[in-house]
């Protein structure tokens, strides 16, 4: 998927609307099966490093152009991908894509491949997983000239329900031509 920029004065033509989108997904990424991965890949990739991020995040882009996808198979073989998965075609194309991020900004299960395994250099993990659990990042509107849809990519904090605290991002791609 490439994209380009419609520019600056089109950035937040949806803000109310997709924010409103937001309180949606805030209900469905606090269900079990979101949590539980969450917090099961913060616990086993505690002890990586930067070196080990950059390593991970290097195999899933030369994974993305190859036959052979282990990595990527066992993400999207995971309960949760298969749960973001159903939110997408449930959205009857409001959704265009549905990513969960680690608390290192890792993917712990998405709705179809992204280019890179590392989002925690990105905007989208920056703003939401380290700004607390009301944070709310909303990315330009730019046109997918795969699907010559206009969307825009909103990301929130993964919350856990049991204590509060944030363990996690999600990033949801929506086309701004639907919503409502």
């Amino acid at each position: 998927m490439s994209f380009v920029s419609v520019g600056p004065a089109h950035a937040n033509e949806y803000e109310a609307e997709l924010k409103s989108f937001a309180e949606d997904v805030k209900g469905w990424i606090g269900d079990p099966v979101v949590i539980d991965a969450v917090k099961m890949q913060n616990e086993k990739n505690a002890s990586l490093g930067q070196a080990d991020i950059d390593e991970l995040d290097k195999q899933w882009r030369a994974e993305t152009s190859a036959a052979s996808q282990p990595m990527i198979d066992e993400i999207l073989g995971r309960d949760l991908s298969s749960f973001l998965i159903q939110k997408s075609e449930e959205s009857e194309g409001l959704i265009t894509e549905i990513f969960v991020m680690d608390n290192k900004g890792l993917n712990v299960g998405q709705s179809g491949i992204t280019s890179d395994y590392w989002q925690g250099d990105e905007a989208k993990w920056q703003e939401t997983y380290s700004a607390g659990k009301d944070a709310i990042h909303l990315g330009d509107v730019e046109l997918d000239e795969s699907t010559q849809t206009y969307q825009s990519q909103l990301s929130l904090p993964v919350v856990d329900t049991a204590d509060g605290s944030v363990i996690g991002a999600v990033t949801v791609g929506i086309n701004v031509e639907l919503l409502q």
